[in-house]
């Protein structure tokens, strides 16, 4: 069987666990949240030096609107807390930051913030990294066959030109290579609606530990892992 012989190039994460882990320490959701902060920091710099050029982290989702008001609000402060500092590390270290999802349901002040985060980093191509905030890979999907249908509409688009290679071209990830690894903590097995498109063959790795425990040695072992598998994309080894 041909093993992997390549690190993976775009890795995307699934931060599960923060609140439980939380409740398990008597302490309330929110602290989860802060402390998973620290995570996606190790994560970054773990990245980094194992030379992983595309990180997405699922932030925030279209159906965690539902999660009670005090806990939306207060993931929403920690963004705009973090949001500043996130800014001027990416710079430090030439790293572009795209916001993945809809952005024009958040108030102005972090909607502000969020621009000027991937306006100060859109020149930078070293390393990429992915927020999905207000992210769904079904609404991912259908915004992007809202802009071809437009396309068509006003006749820049013939139905038959339609292809993946265009319908990929106007996904939020647009000309970024597609998942090659999903890492999901807390060891729940779903995808939970992300990357629906980007992640069609990707290898998916549910760890056990929760996300404000999530370190280096997780990362090498999901690595480990994918470059463990067999990866044949619908094809079979000679």
């Amino acid at each position: 069987m041909a093993k992997v012989k390549e690190k993976p190039k775009h890795i995307a994460v699934v931060m599960d666990g923060n609140g439980r882990w939380a409740k398990a320490k008597g302490m309330p959701r929110m602290y989860g949240h802060k402390v998973g902060v620290d995570a996606v920091n190790r994560l970054l710099e773990a990245c980094k030096k194992h030379e992983i050029k595309y990180i997405t982290i699922y932030a925030f989702s279209t159906e965690n609107w539902k999660r009670p008001k005090g806990e939306v609000d207060g993931v929403m402060n920690l963004l705009r807390m973090n949001l500043k500092r996130l800014k001027k590390d990416a710079i430090k270290n030439k790293v572009k930051v795209k916001i993945l999802g809809d952005k024009s349901v958040f108030d102005s002040g972090l909607k502000k913030l969020l621009v000027e985060t991937e306006e100060g980093t859109k020149d930078f191509e070293d390393y990429h990294f992915n927020i999905a905030l207000n992210y769904g890979g079904k609404e991912d999907i259908t915004q992007a066959c809202k802009k071809i249908a437009t396309m068509v509409k006003d006749g820049n688009l013939n139905v038959e030109d339609i292809n993946a290679d265009l319908v990929q071209g106007n996904l939020y990830t647009e000309d970024q290579p597609p998942v090659d690894l999903m890492i999901r903590t807390s060891y729940e097995h779903r995808i939970s609606n992300f990357l629906l498109w980007q992640l069609a063959y990707a290898e998916l790795v549910f760890l056990p530990v929760m996300w404000p425990d999530f370190s280096e040695k997780d990362l090498v072992e999901a690595i480990d892992i994918y470059m463990g598998r067999e990866r044949r994309f619908g094809n079979i080894n000679p």
